[in-house]
């Protein structure tokens, strides 16, 4: 936490916070539960520094509520068993979603799943996901390459880096996929740095323009999502890493394909999310 004017007392136990109205004010902080062990508020305090958030120890006497009235507009809150997003609107812990159903879906042999019909992931495939989110479409792209793929996410969110990078790391593992790589990044400035060929699938999902009613989870999401909004120039880096295809998923309600030039997949009538794919480069990096 960034140090105050005047240092606090050296005989203090209690955990420091700015006041309400604080020039020290922060985005984003990260605590615990109330029941805390050492390794617990270790786990926290590493998450906090790995993208530069004050990190601040509870006690049963710090509420949440506290905290966000004094010193945070959201909170990371690491569990026992789990990590949730609090704000002043609610709280998300984190969940594998609809992951978890489109999962068991192909784990029953439907091959219906929108990601494997657009993709064609396959056994072995290495796939970048720039647009991370909530992770659903980076948990059935891990499911779909198997154990000898490879799936790596790009989340530029700090919050919904931390709440979806330590929440997945707490699942078990699919028998059957291979694990989730997830890294705080910006895709444009990332994709800039890979070389040719680099993935063979690259996945956006960006934030869509027209807002629509949507889950308690997705609002959540919306809230703490980074809006950047993909451009051309972006979309053209991820053709020359992307050995195969580059897939890009938007809304129908936006003008998101027209502004990029790109024709969406055909769907159906009534379909909201529309799809989009690109070739890549034909190019594999050694």
């Amino acid at each position: 936490m960034p140090a105050s004017s005047e240092p606090p007392s050296a005989s203090s136990s209690e955990p420091s916070f700015e006041p309400r109205g604080s020039s020290l004010r922060h985005a984003l902080v990260v605590t615990t539960s109330d029941r805390v062990d050492g390794g617990l508020a270790q786990r926290a305090r590493e998450a906090a520094e790995s993208v530069g958030v004050p990190y601040v120890e509870r006690h049963h006497k710090l509420p949440l509520k506290k905290l966000l009235t004094d010193m945070a507009d959201a909170l990371i809150v690491f569990e026992s068993s789990a990590v949730s997003l609090v704000d002043a609107q609610g709280a998300l812990r984190f969940s594998p979603g609809l992951a978890h159903l489109r999962v068991k879906q192909l784990d029953a042999g439907v091959p219906e799943d929108m990601l494997l019909r657009i993709a064609e992931l396959r056994e072995g495939e290495r796939v970048l996901d720039c647009t991370l989110g909530l992770g659903a479409d980076a948990q059935v792209a891990a499911r779909l390459v198997g154990p000898s793929g490879r799936v790596t996410a790009l989340e530029k969110s700090p919050a919904l880096y931390l709440l979806v990078h330590h929440g997945l790391a707490g699942l078990p593992r699919h028998p059957a996929a291979c694990a989730v790589e997830v890294m705080h990044a910006d895709a444009a400035e990332a994709l800039r740095a890979l070389p040719e060929g680099a993935f063979d699938v690259v996945l956006f999902d960006p934030m869509f323009e027209r807002e629509r009613k949507s889950s308690v989870a997705f609002e959540t999401l919306r809230r703490h999502a980074d809006y950047s909004p993909l451009t051309r120039a972006t979309v053209e880096e991820a053709r020359r890493v992307a050995r195969r295809a580059v897939v890009i998923k938007g809304s129908r309600y936006s003008q998101d394909f027209k502004k990029l030039g790109i024709t969406p997949e055909p769907a159906r009538p009534n379909a909201t999310v529309l799809w989009a794919r690109l070739p890549g480069s034909g190019l594999r990096f050694r």
